[in-house]
């Protein structure tokens, strides 16, 4: 499993979730150039004013997420952080091969950002804040708040309406969430409907590091397990998550605090490495498991982006669905 899972559950606390102010229409000043009243602005996570002269067109995304929600809100980013990987993990939302790579999300090449000459680059809470120091020397920047435990639904909600208000795209992100809605809806109809309805499901990656395998749980707060709940599913992971992104890390041994001989267990590996399916299959305490017994181990399409935007919550609600309601 890829290193960068390892930094997924670190947090940074910070102020306020974004709130936006609608657009007005663009009028030119006596210059030429926009006149205020034609100014967009976005207040971010970090409760910072990001004023706009103009809907953003050129715009850097340093965190996949951010990088799917500009693409489907018809807004194909001129850079992103890791293309290659976006590709493997996230297909929710194909990019143009004209998006250039400026580096890996853990360390963006801020002279590659410069190069592409952005109107905006968007960025997660959790990245360096010297980063962002940087990057305002020449860019305005537009920091999302990336997870909130408490409410990572409405978090959603909030971060892709904070970008769309900034690149001009608020109907796009209306009709969005607003197909994400439905289709949720749906989902829990379906999911009723096949007697599925409360059913305990556990969501989980995993990584090995020479003969250890972690378990990554996915637990309540967790971006896919809001989802999970709005189909009327019920978590089964109670074990200690963090604050922001939900997440518990566990072994082999801790998976048997799952009891419940209803759970479901569902994994993700789309880079190719299946700890799960390969490092488990001869281990006596993975074959002692309930769900594993009674084979409820379901493994994710590839490219279902678990911190993902609309799109890939859409692509794992879509997954859930098919594996109890067939």
């Amino acid at each position: 499993m890829r290193k960068t899972l390892l930094a997924l559950a670190s947090t940074v606390l910070l102020a306020a979730c974004g709130t936006t102010e609608a657009p007005v229409t663009e009028e030119a000043g006596p210059s030429g150039s926009p006149s205020a009243a034609t100014r967009i602005s976005v207040t971010d996570s970090r409760g910072k004013q990001v004023t706009l002269d103009r809907p953003a067109a050129k715009v850097v995304s340093l965190e996949w997420a951010e990088t799917e929600m500009l693409a489907s809100l018809g807004v194909m980013p001129v850079g992103a952080a890791d293309v290659k990987g976006y590709g493997v993990w996230d297909t929710a939302a194909k990019l143009d091969a004209s998006v250039k790579d400026v580096g890996t999300r853990q360390e963006p090449s801020v002279d590659s950002i410069s190069a592409l000459q952005p109107d905006l680059v968007v960025m997660e809470a959790e990245r360096d804040s010297a980063l962002v120091a940087q990057l305002e020397k020449f860019v305005p920047v537009l920091v999302t708040k990336g997870s909130d435990g408490t409410d990572n639904f409405k978090r959603l909600r909030d971060d892709l309406t904070m970008i769309a208000t900034a690149v001009g795209r608020t109907d796009q992100a209306t009709k969005l969430l607003t197909d994400l809605d439905a289709a949720l809806a749906d989902g829990k109809e379906k999911l009723a409907a096949a007697g599925a309805a409360g059913k305990p499901f556990a969501m989980a990656d995993g990584w090995k590091q020479g003969s250890t395998i972690s378990v990554r749980l996915f637990g309540k707060g967790s971006l896919v397990s809001d989802v999970a709940e709005r189909l009327g599913l019920k978590n089964a992971w109670t074990g200690k998550v963090d604050e922001q992104w939900g997440l518990g890390t566990t072994d082999v041994e801790g998976l048997t605090a799952l009891k419940d001989p209803e759970t479901r267990f569902f994994y993700n590996a789309s880079d190719g490495e299946d700890v799960f399916a390969d490092g488990l299959a001869s281990n006596a305490i993975w074959k002692s498991l309930p769900f594993v017994k009674k084979q409820q181990v379901t493994k994710l399409p590839p490219g279902i982006w678990t911190f993902g935007g609309p799109l890939s919550c859409r692509q794992y609600a879509e997954a859930l669905v098919k594996a109890y309601a067939g």
